[in-house]
């Protein structure tokens, strides 16, 4: 899947990107979930067991489709949202980039495997990027969210 890569260029763009996907999810379980890093991107990992959470950055490929992409507004029916929201003011996973984040606590890393915590993707979801959860620069105690994004689920 490594050749998967994505060109943006159309007439609202100003330049042009590619994103390159570095591994994807082969395994998800009630209790885990592997990522398998491509080997050419696997010397990126060394020193990633020194953190206890990771925020993955992975395609939301079954929503890679034109309709998808087209959808600006949606109803979060996993919150029991009744009220039309846009997809930036909640995590809908049809939005015009279909790119998912979670935040996962590392469990276990063996070669180019890592095994996590609280992944939300689906098995043969792309990898775009892994970055080390930061206390410092990723948590904000003082943080708000509207109170329809507590109920349900927490993605």
């Amino acid at each position: 899947m490594d050749k998967g890569n994505l060109i943006a260029n159309n007439a609202d763009s100003l330049f042009m990107a590619e994103v390159y996907f570095i591994g994807s999810v082969t395994s998800i379980s009630d209790e885990d979930a592997t990522i398998n890093i491509f080997e050419k991107y696997c010397p990126g990992l060394l020193g990633i067991e020194e953190y206890s959470h990771l925020i993955i950055l992975f395609w939301l490929h079954e929503r890679d489709d034109e309709a998808h992409r087209g959808t600006l507004q949606v109803y979060p029916r996993r919150h029991g949202e009744t009220t039309l929201r846009g997809v930036y003011a909640c995590r809908s996973p049809s939005r015009p980039n279909p790119i998912g984040l979670t935040v996962v606590e590392l469990l276990a890393v063996d070669k180019c495997n890592l095994k996590v915590k609280g992944l939300d993707a689906l098995v043969g979801s792309p990898v775009i990027d892994i970055k080390p959860y930061s206390t410092r620069s990723d948590c904000y105690p003082g943080a708000h969210t509207p109170d329809w994004s507590q109920r349900g689920s927490p993605s």
